[in-house]
């Protein structure tokens, strides 16, 4: 996404952080990213930047009035009001919106915690699971059937939230099962202003560990910092932490890879 449209989605965004977020409203924004997607003729006509902001958002209340909920056609509103440098773009925007309106709906019932920590284990158990990960990525299997799998997976056992976006992250729209998983987990660390960190052991670290290398990461990146510590044998000792495309590697794995390679070289 280009610099004017992540202009017109941070606006969005900011209007979505200032309201009370309905627990519906993530799928309705959702629903119209999809539509958006199968309809080329409104894509452009709500994105052209010929037309007025007015005249765009007029066709956006005729067609939508009545089938969304009031908060959603207000941030649907301001979202086409904005510009949009490809056809795209405005769609992408509103999936986006969507997963944000789920995160803060969590987080105002005061489980972004459980949130964070479902995604996570999720993804893992995903990624761990070869057959439940090819099946939620079969493209010929119906999405429907998809996501009765993760359905009958995570019913009664995680944060309504975490069903929602699990199901969503099985359409994917263009991305796979992992990708939209891990993207949620940014949105919900963004929700608290922080950044996530992965970080691989050999063994798991006690809960005072996790707490001192948070606030050496955060005093070094100038932010919170939220941990996912996953248990690595292949990492033999020490550290690896990834943050976003930053890799701190203090592994004995790491440091014997390069001793090989400078014996090899």
């Amino acid at each position: 996404m280009r610099g004017a449209s992540r202009e017109s989605l941070a606006r969005a965004q900011e209007a979505l952080a200032g309201v009370a977020v309905t627990e519906q409203l993530g799928a309705e924004l959702f629903s119209v990213a999809k539509l958006l997607d199968s309809n080329g003729s409104l894509r452009r006509a709500l994105t052209d930047p010929a037309r007025p902001s007015a005249t765009k958002t007029n066709l956006a209340d005729q067609l939508f009035s009545g089938k969304i909920s009031a908060q959603a056609s207000e941030l649907l509103a301001i979202a086409v009001a904005g510009r949009w440098v490809g056809g795209r773009d405005l769609a992408d925007a509103l999936d986006q919106l969507s997963v944000d309106a789920d995160v803060a709906y969590a987080d105002g019932q005061r489980r972004l915690d459980e949130l964070e920590d479902e995604l996570f284990r999720l993804d893992r158990v995903v990624t761990a699971e070869r057959e439940l990960n090819d099946k939620l990525s079969d493209r010929n299997i119906p999405i429907a059937a998809r996501q009765e799998l993760i359905h009958g997976l995570l019913q009664g056992k995680a944060d309504p939230a975490t069903v929602r976006l699990a199901e969503r992250a099985v359409d994917g729209r263009g991305r796979n099962f992992a990708g939209s998983m891990r993207s949620y987990q940014v949105a919900a660390a963004a929700r608290r202003n922080a950044s996530i960190a992965t970080v691989r052991v050999a063994a798991d670290l006690s809960e005072a560990e996790r707490g001192r290398l948070a606030a050496v990461l955060g005093r070094q990146y100038g932010r919170d910092i939220q941990l996912n510590v996953i248990v690595d044998p292949k990492v033999v000792g020490g550290v690896r932490v990834d943050i976003g495309d930053e890799v701190i590697d203090g592994t004995i794995a790491a440091r014997l890879d390069e001793a090989q390679r400078r014996i090899a070289g």
